[in-house]
């Protein structure tokens, strides 16, 4: 067995929110004294976004329109077993990655955007904005919009857009209007450039220009890719879907690893998993991989802290590095941001989610193996998860066991060559 499908009338029909199911009571969002930032929600965020980052309930339905865009992107998503590395670490363990590549801007991200541009739209908006590191989040909005018939505007944190102009290609293919951020268009933007011209960016960066193109303009909400409740309560179909394909071959995870930035793949990924864990009917690890150089679960404090750079957002309580925090400019683009999904952070401070990071030099190589063993090129993101499933595997070999590993493939790396590039000629 290589590879576990399902059909796609087999795709979840709802959301699983897993607030009402919590060990501890989420810590609520708050805000500055001279901010508003909870006031300001209202007008950077659709009705139904809102009403999903707030709600306890347990599951919520996923609109026919929107399980429908997911059948036409290639939703449900396979999961495959990965028996050539299995081989290659010759290990007794049985190592499987959800194909979260398989979508056509090659990443886990249009399980958000799709939803989110459905919402904006149906409540009369006429674009969106929003950030993006790598380009994969940004690409994916873009396509969503495309798809709804709403306008796109991209705020790409400026180390990113150097290093993958693909990507923005991508985005504009898509009808996506995508700027370098630290941008001249918005006020922050001209304060970060005029401090430093040749400023690299943040994603706190482009969240705060991204947000203050939203605040400054009608018909417009502002979309995020991660972080927030709503976001990972759209990409837990990853998780739906996986139960499902486990099921069909009679068997349960033991490990299931993710990378984490802000947390939405990773978060998706597993906490369909979590309550059964909760509830005593599952014993699995759940292992969050992220950059050495951008530690916030490993490194960060468990405190209340903007998501943005501006302090734009309403406070959550997270771990952070600080929201001024500006990270190196790493290749994994998608992982440098300076805090973590409220959720993601509840459930690492209570001891359920078992942070690790790792170097940049260690997932290209993790990746460069993968590659040859199974085929398919890992984004440097996904490599993150690769490297840490890689190393539980080799414990296994060691001690001898025989567990069921799941890595969460978040992303294909088809546009990330120059850090392959890089890798291969041993600049990093």
């Amino acid at each position: 067995m290589y590879k576990v499908t399902l059909p796609s009338k087999e795709i979840p029909k709802k959301w699983y929110n897993i607030i009402s199911d919590l060990p501890v009571p989420l810590p609520p969002a708050s805000e500055s004294e001279e901010g508003h930032q909870l006031a300001n929600l209202p007008k950077i965020f659709s009705k139904s976004v809102l009403e999903q980052e707030m709600s306890q309930e347990r599951w919520i339905k996923i609109p026919k329109k929107v399980r429908n865009v997911y059948k036409m992107i290639g939703r449900p998503s396979p999961l495959f077993r990965a028996k050539g590395l299995e081989e290659h670490l010759d290990t007794p363990a049985k190592i499987f990655y959800k194909r979260e590549d398989f979508s056509p801007t090659g990443s886990h991200k249009l399980n958000t955007a799709i939803a989110q541009a459905y919402y904006a739209k149906k409540e009369g908006a006429e674009r969106l904005t929003t950030e993006t590191g790598a380009g994969q989040w940004g690409s994916a909005l873009s396509l969503a919009c495309s798809l709804l018939d709403i306008d796109c505007t991209v705020y790409m944190v400026r180390v990113s857009f150097d290093q993958k102009p693909h990507r923005k290609t991508i985005m504009e293919l898509y009808d996506g209007e995508v700027l370098p951020s630290p941008s001249n268009k918005t006020e922050f933007g001209r304060k970060m450039l005029t401090e430093d011209p040749n400023h690299p960016g943040s994603l706190g960066i482009a969240i705060s220009e991204a947000i203050e193109d939203a605040l400054n303009a009608d018909g417009v909400f502002y979309s995020l890719g991660s972080v927030l409740n709503h976001v990972l309560l759209h990409q837990t179909i990853i998780g739906l879907e996986t139960k499902k394909q486990m099921e069909i071959i009679d068997e349960s995870p033991d490990i299931i690893v993710g990378c984490v930035g802000g947390g939405s793949n990773f978060g998706g990924a597993i906490f369909p998993f979590v309550k059964d864990k909760l509830d005593g009917n599952l014993d699995c690890r759940f292992i969050a991989a992220e950059p050495k150089s951008c530690p916030t679960l490993t490194k960060g404090e468990y405190r209340y802290d903007y998501g943005d750079t501006a302090g734009l957002t309403p406070l959550l309580k997270m771990y952070t590095l600080g929201h001024d925090f500006i990270p190196p400019s790493v290749h994994a683009g998608g992982l440098r941001y300076h805090g973590m999904a409220p959720l993601v952070a509840l459930l690492a401070h209570e001891g359920i989610v078992e942070p690790r990071s790792v170097s940049q030099h260690d997932i290209f190589t993790s990746g460069s193996t993968f590659a040859k063993a199974e085929g398919v090129v890992p984004a440097p993101e996904t490599c993150h998860a690769i490297k840490v499933g890689m190393d539980l595997a080799l414990e296994c070999k060691k001690n001898k066991e025989e567990k069921n590993i799941i890595i969460n493939f978040s992303g294909h790396g088809m546009l990330d060559l120059k850090g392959y590039d890089d890798f291969l000629e041993g600049k990093i």
